[in-house]
This record gives C-alpha cells, sequence and structure tokens, in this order.
C-alpha cells in the first residue's frame, strides 16, 4: 500500500478534493489520518467515509483555520500527541476569492486569498517542521492548479497569483529542508470531477439553459484522455508525492489534468 503505516495531515477537509484526500490516504494504508478544516461537520463527514472503508486507519479531527498560526501549531500537536510523529503534509486548504481579472480586480480582495493560500499554508507547513526536522524525515504536498500554468478564460486571476507565489514558496522550502529529509512537492490540478464541479456544471446548464453533459463535453475535448479526471484520481496522484515511491523527488511539480497542460 502507498502510505503503509505513515502519519498523514490532511487540510482543508471539504466535499471535493480535501476529504478524498482524507479517504485515499486511509485507503493505502496509512495508520493515522489527521483531517482538519475550520467546519466540525466536514471532519465528521469524512471520518465517516473513512470508517466506511473498514481500514484500520485512525482519525483525529481537529478544527483548524490556517490563516491562525496558533490554530496550526495546535493542529500539529494534536498530530503528534496522537501518534507521536507526522510523516506527510498535505496542503489542501484554499480560498478561491472573486471571479476576476488582473487589469480590473478590486486588490483589496486579493488580501483573504493571499493570507489563506500563501500565508496560511506556509503557516502550517512551518507547523510542522519542527516534528520533522527531529525525525528526520517527512513530506509535504502543495495542492496547486492549473491556472497558475496556463491562462484560463475564468477570471480567476487572483486565486492564480497566490497559488503561483506559493509554488515558488515550495520550491525555497525543497531547498532549505532537504538536508533535514524533508521533501516539498507540488501537484497542479486541472478541471476534477467531483461535488463542487459538478455544482459548477448543473449551475451553468440552467444558466445557459443546455444539458449538463454538453458542457462537461465541451471541456473534455480539451483533454487528451478525453474525460474530466476524477477528484479520486487527482488525490492518489498528490499522496504519490508523500509517499516513499518519491522518495528522490523534491522541488517538483505534478500535472494531474489529464494532460489538458503539458509544460
Amino acid at each position: 500500500m502507498l502510505l503503509k503505516d505513515k502519519i498523514v495531515i490532511v487540510s482543508g477537509i471539504g466535499p471535493g478534493l480535501g476529504v478524498k484526500l482524507a479517504v485515499e490516504a486511509a485507503r493505502e494504508g496509512a495508520a493515522g489520518v489527521v483531517v482538519a478544516a475550520r467546519s466540525a461537520d466536514k471532519l465528521d463527514d469524512a471520518e465517516a467515509r473513512i470508517k466506511a472503508l473498514g481500514v484500520k486507519a485512525k482519525v483525529v479531527k481537529q478544527v483548524c483555520d490556517i490563516t491562525q498560526r496558533e490554530q496550526c501549531d495546535a493542529l500539529a500537536a494534536a498530530a503528534v500527541k496522537a501518534f507521536g510523529r507526522v510523516d506527510a503534509l498535505v496542503n489542501s486548504a484554499f480560498q478561491h476569492g472573486e471571479m476576476d481579472y488582473a487589469s480590473t480586480a478590486n486588490l483589496d480582495a486579493w488580501n483573504e486569498v493571499m493570507q489563506t493560500n500563501l500565508f496560511g499554508t506556509l503557516k502550517l507547513t512551518q507547523a510542522v517542521i519542527p516534528q520533522m526536522k527531529s525525525q528526520k524525515s517527512g513530506a509535504v504536498v502543495m495542492i496547486n492548479t492549473m491556472a497558475v500554468r496556463t491562462i484560463p478564460p475564468l477570471g480567476e486571476a487572483g486565486y492564480a497569483a497566490s497559488k503561483a507565489a506559493l509554488a515558488n514558496s515550495s520550491k525555497w522550502l525543497a531547498k532549505e529542508l532537504g538536508p533535514d529529509g524533508i521533501r516539498v512537492n507540488s501537484v497542479h490540478m486541472g478541471w476534477m470531477w467531483g461535488a463542487p464541479v459538478q455544482g459548477y456544471f448543473e449551475w451553468q446548464a440552467q444558466e445557459k439553459k443546455v444539458p449538463v453533459e454538453e458542457l462537461v463535453q465541451g471541456i473534455a475535448r480539451h483533454i487528451p484522455i478525453g474525460r474530466i479526471p476524477t477528484d479520486d484520481e487527482c488525490a492518489r496522484a498528490a499522496l504519490f508525492l508523500v509517499s516513499d515511491y518519491a522518495s528522490a523527488v523534491t522541488g517538483a511539480t505534478l500535472d494531474a489534468n489529464g494532460g489538458m497542460y503539458m509544460p
């Protein structure tokens, strides 16, 4: 199993990729999964899904706003108290912000996006670094976006700017922490079929008065594999980067988008 006996923290538990990351970590043999989100009900849902697998993974739930350093420290402490170590951190928490364009955006509104996607992610990463340094091992993966790699037709300028800054910071972290046995990588997601994207297509179908399938096919025709990847698939790609199979990989970026973007 990909994550046999590992202790994995997953931030940003929600109805899409976040909960799938936690579930797939448990399915892949993690001994412990520490789930974090701003809302306790999302954590309860993650715990129920993991228990339904019938696996041995112990679940620790921690309400955490990653923009608050003390809450990040508390999350790391809860993981260490429960398991004595932290093998992996999957930074999935994010704030999308407004659908905007750099030429017309309310730049003050970008602050909240930056506080979560860049500074909050770095705060949580910094919170687990001392434990990983003491172990001389650990792996961090940043959930990033295809919007950093190519300019989408949708207005996502603020979101993309925050994630581009995170991508750059991840390389600094990889360089700085490599001597301590800590790896840091990024995975850039594109379209992911799951609850959030399905809801988006259903809304667009109502607005445009067209079938959902027509909209889906309009996107899928630009994806070499001919379909929108599922969030389960993308979660497994991210978890590969914190597994021992990627022990020689740090400072790297992996595109998990069905080939829609190729560097």
